[in-house]
């Protein structure tokens, strides 16, 4: 079974404010104000207030402000934006700085497996956390390349050392949660993504996820129940997906079809899933090929 990660954790940012400064480059009063600046695009962007984050790093650049942290953040807040393209130009010319290389590496693995380049990006990642053992976004990142190579025991070990090192751990809950999930420990994810959700409530990613958990154990109404219409299609989609790949035909074909009522138009994933649902029925074991809706 194919299913879509959430990269929402790889995303998070954490506060940069203790990294890539160097005191002698500057007078106390310069490294004050550099200093501020940093805690303040920090905040912003651990906050998701993009447009702020954005004007703040302008203002620091005009103000002629040269501290290698702003190079980091900028490749933070284009990762923020799904630019992990620029984002990657961005860290590895920030690396130059001995001060910021661990994190410029942290950044650029990230980049690299946005961008699909999972050789890379583990090499990447490694190469952060020796650098750094503290990286936690490094290792949680290094979890889901052992993920993407069923080298479950290896994701397991990064996701605790993540849990171990990270400022926000909520991340880290949902893609070990999913990580267990395509390992069918089905319980033991439900519980990493309320761990999750716990912690940030609002966070989507873990939310999608435990309904898809619930629906892998057979719990379909609860995973579709208090749906949105924004979100019912999609929801269903899932939920029958899950019921395919559990066996359960019936209830896969009752779901499919809901979901692409609900959609009102033309659904293409769902209608795929719902054939897919019916060839299993008709006996045709054949290799799933649609996704999750995610």
């Amino acid at each position: 079974m194919t299913l879509n990660r959430t990269l929402a954790c790889w995303l998070t940012i954490v506060a940069l404010a203790g990294a890539a400064w160097s005191p002698t480059l500057a007078s106390p009063a310069a490294s004050a104000i550099a200093d501020a600046r940093v805690a303040d695009i920090s905040r912003a962007l651990d906050e998701r207030r993009l447009v702020d984050a954005g004007r703040m790093l302008d203002q620091a650049l005009l103000a002629g402000v040269q501290d290698a942290r702003l190079d980091l953040l900028t490749g933070e807040l284009q990762l923020a934006r799904g630019r992990p393209a620029d984002a990657l130009e961005t860290f590895t010319r920030a690396g130059a700085a001995p001060s910021a290389h661990a994190a410029a590496r942290q950044g650029a693995g990230l980049a690299l497996s946005l961008l699909g380049k999972s050789d890379e990006a583990r090499a990447a990642l490694e190469e952060a956390v020796a650098a750094d053992p503290h990286a936690g976004r490094a290792w949680n990142g290094l979890g889901a390349e052992h993920d993407r190579r069923r080298e479950w025991a290896q994701a397991e070990a990064a996701y605790e050392r993540a849990l171990a090192t990270s400022a926000d751990p909520a991340p880290v809950y949902n893609n070990r949660g999913f990580s267990r999930l395509l390992q069918g420990r089905l319980d033991e994810a439900v519980a990493d993504f309320v761990q999750a959700l716990e912690r940030k409530p609002d966070m989507d990613a873990a939310r999608t996820n435990l309904r898809l958990a619930m629906a892998m154990r057979g719990e379909y109404d609860r995973a579709v129940s208090g749906a949105t219409p924004a979100e019912a299609a999609a929801l269903l989609n899932n939920a029958g997906f899950a019921a395919a790949v559990r066996g359960d035909y019936r209830q896969a074909d009752t779901l499919l079809t809901q979901a692409i009522k609900a959609r009102g138009e033309y659904y293409q994933r769902a209608s795929a899933n719902l054939q897919y649902a019916r060839d299993l029925a008709a006996g045709d074991q054949r290799r799933p090929t649609a996704n999750a809706d995610r």
